[in-house]
């Protein structure tokens, strides 16, 4: 099978107080998607830890119809799109579990590095290329492709520390705690009257345990935020994280 797809039940202890799933645990059922579809396939986390590699997440846009809601039952569908030496573009579709209501669907790249050196790994190298028979060009996934998301200028911005509930298995910020400490920006009264339509996030560089990290917030207009996340070194000089781009629906 070149696809993985995950039954899952949205419990009410991962919505919000609007009785949706949060746009984080969302962001984790898919990476969790991922991760299965690519241990099942011998080029998942598991394996490659044991070989000092590792995925890295470069580029993620989810773009949503509807956010599912309170004790809703969906699926994820996950494969790869393409597969190139140093990246590779995977997919996801979010669906009811009678196939009938499309949520959502999901692109992102991803990189393969070296634990130690964190140098760019040959992808084709691992188990003799076994991710070239699980490519799937021809499905599709019908939304714009992921970007490397071009930020203005940006003035105002709010801090915050990482913890250790920020933190994955590599040790760094969480990919999907980048959106949770965005959401947070937002007064509550916007997200009472807005949801989620696309967003689109660019990973730049790691945040770390006890790093004191800046979020820029850009309204461009009512419907559309920017934002970037940055570090500022012992230097005076500031480091940039990741950017993202959010654009809302009334």
């Amino acid at each position: 099978m070149l696809e993985e797809t995950l039954h899952i039940a949205t419990d009410a202890f991962h919505c919000d107080f609007k009785h949706q799933l949060c746009l984080g645990h969302l962001g984790n059922d898919l990476l969790n998607a991922a991760d299965v579809h690519s241990t099942n396939r011998r080029f998942g986390m598991s394996y490659l830890n044991t070989v000092n590699k590792t995925w890295v997440l470069s580029r993620l846009a989810i773009e949503l119809e509807d956010m599912p809601r309170e004790h809703d039952h969906i699926t994820i569908t996950t494969w790869v799109e393409n597969a190139m030496k140093y990246f590779t573009k995977r997919n996801w579709e979010i669906l009811s579990e009678d196939g009938k209501k499309v949520y959502g669907y999901a692109k992102s790249v991803w990189a393969m590095i070296d634990t130690v050196t964190r140098e760019p790994q040959n992808i084709f190298l691992i188990n003799d290329g076994a991710i070239s028979s699980y490519v799937n060009a021809d499905k599709a996934c019908p939304i714009a492709d992921v970007s490397r998301v071009k930020t203005p200028e940006m003035t105002e911005y709010t801090e915050f520390k990482v913890e250790y509930s920020d933190l994955d298995v590599n040790g760094h910020l969480n990919s999907v705690r980048y959106l949770d400490h965005v959401m947070n920006t937002f007064p509550l009264d916007y997200l009472r009257n807005h949801d989620i339509k696309r967003v689109e996030i660019a990973y730049v560089a790691e945040g770390h345990w006890n790093e004191t990290l800046r979020i820029y917030h850009l309204e461009e207009d009512e419907l559309n935020h920017y934002f970037r996340f940055t570090r500022m070194e012992e230097n005076g000089e500031e480091t940039e994280l990741s950017r993202l781009k959010m654009e809302f629906r009334v």
